[in-house]
């Protein structure tokens, strides 16, 4: 329950802070790094405050002098690796655009239709083209 708890906290602080560029990274593992370095902060001073709310983080904050700085380390990553992924799943479709084009002819966009084709085209679409997908999370 603790770790649901911390990563519903660290998903709350990441969605809630502003961007950066940096190596992407999904929420889940934002939420896993945030959890090992700030869980038991959260538990001793933040406990009580609202998930989503970027009260965590301002409770985090008030208690600077008492958090280990590894904690806002970890925010700090999270912070710039979700929002690069967010960037590169924005951006993604444009890099693939003429992939799409010669690869994924007839293919309706809507339910991710035009993704799956570009996956299941991965190993033939441009270096921009699988790059973005890899950035985005989409492929590895």
């Amino acid at each position: 329950m603790k770790r649901h708890i911390f990563g519903l906290a660290a998903l709350a602080l990441v969605v809630s802070a502003g961007g950066a560029s940096a190596q992407t990274m999904s929420f889940a593992d934002a939420g896993d790094l945030i959890a090992k370095a700030c869980g038991a902060s959260i538990e001793r001073f933040c406990a009580r405050d609202d998930i989503g709310t970027g009260k965590v983080a301002s409770c985090l904050e008030q208690n600077k002098k008492d958090v280990p700085a590894q904690c806002f380390s970890a925010l700090q990553a999270a912070e710039a690796g979700t929002a690069a992924r967010l960037a590169a799943q924005k951006a993604t479709f444009g890099l693939c655009q003429d992939d799409a084009r010669q690869f994924c002819k007839g293919v309706k966009p809507g339910d991710a239709n035009l993704l799956d084709c570009l996956l299941a085209s991965s190993k033939v679409v441009s270096n921009a083209c699988r790059q973005g997908l890899a950035n985005a999370g989409w492929a590895n």
